[in-house]
């Protein structure tokens, strides 16, 4: 009989430590957290910045693109031969398609035509010779804004931003560096793609990697590298 209830203890002990053992199970369970998003194999392909693109070797094959159009997989110096330019005159990159690229800089978006020029307001001219006029301040203040070739040279320049076909004016006086920022900080583009602005009586414009600048919006030389792996502009002087 003594035998009998110790089984029996022994079973009931078994049976609430199999019940505690279900408890904490369930309450661990409850307080994993779940990941927020779908698991990363069910989001599809890899995501390639076009900033992360290796620099290209000459001897390796990619599509080249003339005249707006793809011809082929083509070296890098056969393609710059085609385009009739230098090497480094063509832009590398992934196109839409995901294809590694290389095509003339800009060559999908020309400069667009310049703003017109803005006119200087009429400034009261002295009485006589030597004469100064009522009230400077006043007068100086009235001239505002002034051509964007008048301020240019005084630290300070019109910024514009070309965007759906027009200009924009994005201040009206500042510095170089500020309107490089305030127009392409941030953005990144693709083989043969720009961004174009103004900054005084020159020409800004973004194209993959660089910032560059022209005086006859024709002629671009390089303001400024843009960092590789990011879309960030450091300062131009």
């Amino acid at each position: 009989m003594a035998w009998s209830n110790q089984k029996t203890v022994l079973a009931a002990g078994a049976g609430i430590a199999l019940v505690i053992g279900v408890g904490l199970a369930v309450l661990f369970v409850a307080r994993t957290p779940k990941p927020s998003g779908p698991p990363p194999a069910s989001q599809g392909g890899l995501q390639i910045s076009v900033n992360n693109t290796p620099p290209a070797n000459s001897n390796k094959k990619l599509l080249c693109y003339v005249n707006d159009a793809p011809v082929g997989e083509l070296s890098l110096a056969d393609c710059a031969r085609q385009n009739g330019v230098l090497e480094g005159a063509l832009d590398v990159g992934l196109d839409d398609n995901g294809n590694l690229a290389a095509a003339p800089t800009a060559s999908l978006a020309p400069p667009p035509t310049l703003p017109p020029a803005v006119a200087l307001p009429p400034v009261a001219q002295p009485s006589a010779p030597g004469a100064i006029p009522a009230e400077p301040r006043q007068a100086a203040s009235q001239a505002s804004p002034l051509p964007a070739q008048a301020r240019a040279g005084s630290g300070g320049g019109a910024c514009l931003r070309f965007s759906n076909g027009e200009w924009r004016q994005v201040s009206g006086s500042m510095g170089l560096n500020d309107c490089v920022q305030a127009l392409f900080a941030g953005r990144c583009l693709h083989p043969g793609e720009a961004d174009y602005g103004r900054y005084g009586d020159t020409t800004l414009r973004l194209v993959p990697g660089r910032v560059e600048q022209a005086y006859d919006n024709a002629h671009f030389h390089t303001v400024v590298e843009q960092r590789r792996g990011t879309c960030e502009i450091p300062s131009a002087h």
